[in-house]
Order: structure tokens, then C-alpha cells, then sequence
């Protein structure tokens, strides 16, 4: 692949196989934004309006050219790759089963619909389903303008557990795994039910138009990228993880080429020993949160814990934690995010290669 923005291409995969790989060729990974960049901020351009904030994210041609015009002009320098991700919000594989979304500026929520007796006749895929045909829309626009400029990735999708507290509710849910687990298990054998096949369609759509694997998180595979998540088991024991989750992690990872696990912050660290036993899982994504969880200095030792078990890590790090980090830190098997301007960026390139 060739990218008119990233002339160091076929380097950077070269670095990035090697950290999916826990080895280093001659520096860590860098990406310089935070992985919840792409989150923050509203789109506008001059005369452009909608009548409400869905059909804003609805204007398949407005949200693919207003990436292109985000990227104009940009250098993408060490493992930062310009990569359009068709995007509805987190929750739109349990939209795409006839539950529905409301629209903020930047993100968007799911409207529960399973409520009382779980009737789960109603959550049914199809693919005349809005959001499904929308991200298809999304998607065929973006891969007609890519021109090289860019590459086309996968919508966010989330299924098993997650989809299940979308479509039930969290706090309803937690009740729902003591007074009728087994109907907890109903609706997460139909949150599965079509994920996998969802993904190896998208997977298909794009490798025919040359592009590579690569969603939300920017990072490419040649082969195939998922990037598991149950950020609803922060909310459960470790047992409840084992039976109501773990199964479907397990599937998941089977059919992948590369896998980074979504660790969504402290209140996911009892799980993470299960986590790390998964031996196709290649690398953890720490999320540490904000507030009290900042700075990621702290969070040193679960980092260190995550390498001694054998798997990458990806972090946010804060310029102004850069230096400490590298004193404290064997660099193998590290990809840092950095928010950092341009002019910089060569030379935290260069205090990574001396690491």
C-alpha cells in the first residue's frame, strides 16, 4: 500500500508486525494523538447545516470530506496512520438489531429495549436496517474518495456482553445475572450471533478495494485486527466474567490474525490475569481514565505486569510524562500515544530511538 501522506509506510507496518509480534526493531511504536482524539470536537464547515444532530451524522459525503480536509497538508510521522473509520458511535452493532440511537455532538447513546420478560423477539438483524445501511454508505463513499490519501477501516463493533447491557441496560443487567441467568445467556448468544459473520463482511469489503485491517484504534494488520472489549465487566466479579464473558472472548480471538484487548479502566484490572491467559491475545490496549486515574505514571507497575506476562502494551502518555516513562520503562513491546504538535514530533522520534 501507498499512502500520499505516509511515505515511511512499509516502515512503520514493519514496526507494527514486529509489536504485535512483543519485539522491537529499533524503537517502540509511536502514535502522536490520544486514542480518544478522533472523539472530541465538533464538526462544522461554512454553510453547511442540518435540521437536526442525526442527519449531521447521517451526511455520508459530509463526514467523509470533512476527514479529508482534517488530513490536508498533515505528515503522518511514526506509527500515526490517516485512516477513515465508518462511525455511528460504539454502539451501533446493537442498533443494527432494530434497537435505535440518539446523537450527541460527538458521540452516541443506545436506547435500551429489552424490558420486562426480556423479550428478545424483537432484536432481529437485517440488512434494510438504517444504521447497517448507513455504515455501508459510509463506507462505499469513503473507499471512492481514499485516492491513496488515506485507508478505509471497519466500523466499532462490539458485541457478547456489551451488547447485551446495551440492549438490556448495565444496571438492570447486573440484576439480571443473579434473578435469570440463563436468559442472560439467551441474549448473549444472540448478541453473537451475528458478529462474527458482520466482521468477516467488512473484512471482505475492504480487502477487495486493496485496504488493510484497521478500525477505531489506527493500528493496520495485513491480516485480520479485532479489538475485543466488555467494558460491562467492570461491573461484575470475576466469576461472572468467567461464565458470561470469557466463552465469547475465546471465539472472538479463534478466527483473528491480531488481537488488542480494550482495557477500560481500574475497574477491569480484577479480570486481567483471564485476560492476559488468552495466549492469541497480542497486546492490551490500558485506558487508564481521567481525573484521579491520570497521571499513567502511576499506573507503571500494571504496565510492567502486562510485559512480564509476554504482551504488548498501547498507552496514552502526556508529553510531560515522556522522559520518566523511558527512565522506568523496558521499551519492547510498547506503543505510545502522544498528543503532540509537528514541530516535535521528529525529535521525540529520535529520543525513542536512543531508548
Amino acid at each position: 500500500m501507498e499512502l500520499q501522506f505516509k511515505p515511511d509506510f512499509d516502515m512503520a507496518m514493519k514496526r507494527v508486525e514486529a509489536w504485535f509480534a512483543n519485539e522491537m526493531i529499533d524503537r517502540p511504536c509511536v502514535r502522536f494523538s490520544e486514542h480518544n482524539a478522533d472523539f472530541s470536537g465538533s464538526h462544522t464547515i461554512a454553510g453547511k447545516t442540518w435540521p437536526d444532530l442525526k442527519a449531521r451524522w447521517f451526511d455520508a459525503e459530509f463526514q467523509v470530506d470533512y476527514f479529508i480536509e482534517s488530513i490536508r497538508g498533515r505528515t503522518f510521522l511514526g506509527e500515526t496512520f490517516p485512516v477513515f473509520w465508518p462511525n455511528l458511535g460504539p454502539n451501533v452493532y446493537a442498533a443494527f438489531h432494530d434497537a435505535d440511537l440518539e446523537f450527541g455532538e460527538v458521540t452516541s447513546w443506545i436506547r435500551h429495549c429489552i424490558h420486562d420478560g426480556c423479550d428478545l423477539a424483537q432484536l432481529r438483524f437485517s440488512p434494510e436496517n438504517a444504521y447497517f445501511k448507513k455504515i455501508e454508505e459510509l463506507t462505499d463513499v469513503a473507499l471512492q474518495k481514499c485516492e491513496g490519501r488515506y485507508m478505509v477501516g471497519y466500523t466499532d463493533l462490539h458485541g457478547s456482553l456489551d451488547c447485551a447491557a446495551d440492549w438490556r441496560d448495565p444496571e438492570i443487567l447486573c440484576l439480571d445475572l443473579v434473578d435469570c441467568p440463563e436468559k442472560v445467556h439467551d441474549l448473549v448468544r444472540l448478541a453473537n450471533e451475528n458478529f462474527l459473520p458482520l466482521y468477516d463482511h467488512y473484512d471482505a469489503v475492504l480487502k477487495a478495494c486493496g485496504q488493510l485491517s484497521v478500525t477505531w484504534m489506527g493500528i493496520p494488520s495485513r491480516g485480520k485486527m479485532h479489538i475485543p472489549s466488555c467494558d460491562f465487566s467492570s461491573l461484575i466479579s470475576t466469576r461472572g466474567f468467567d461464565e458470561f464473558y470469557l466463552p465469547s472472548l475465546l471465539a472472538e480471538v479463534k478466527v483473528m490474525t491480531h488481537i488488542v484487548f480494550h482495557v477500560d479502566g481500574k475497574g477491569m484490572i480484577r479480570h486481567l490475569d483471564r485476560i492476559l491467559a488468552v495466549p492469541e491475545i497480542h497486546a492490551i490496549q490500558w485506558a487508564q481514565g481521567v481525573g484521579d486515574d491520570l497521571p499513567l505514571l502511576q499506573w507503571l507497575p500494571l504496565i510492567k505486569r502486562i510485559q512480564a506476562a509476554g504482551k504488548s502494551v498501547l498507552v496514552d502518555l502526556q508529553l510531560s510524562e515522556l522522559e520518566p516513562f523511558i527512565n522506568a520503562m523496558n521499551p519492547k513491546g510498547l506503543y505510545l500515544c502522544i498528543a503532540a504538535s509537528e514541530e516535535i514530533q521528529p525529535d521525540i522520534i529520535k529520543r525513542l530511538e536512543r531508548w
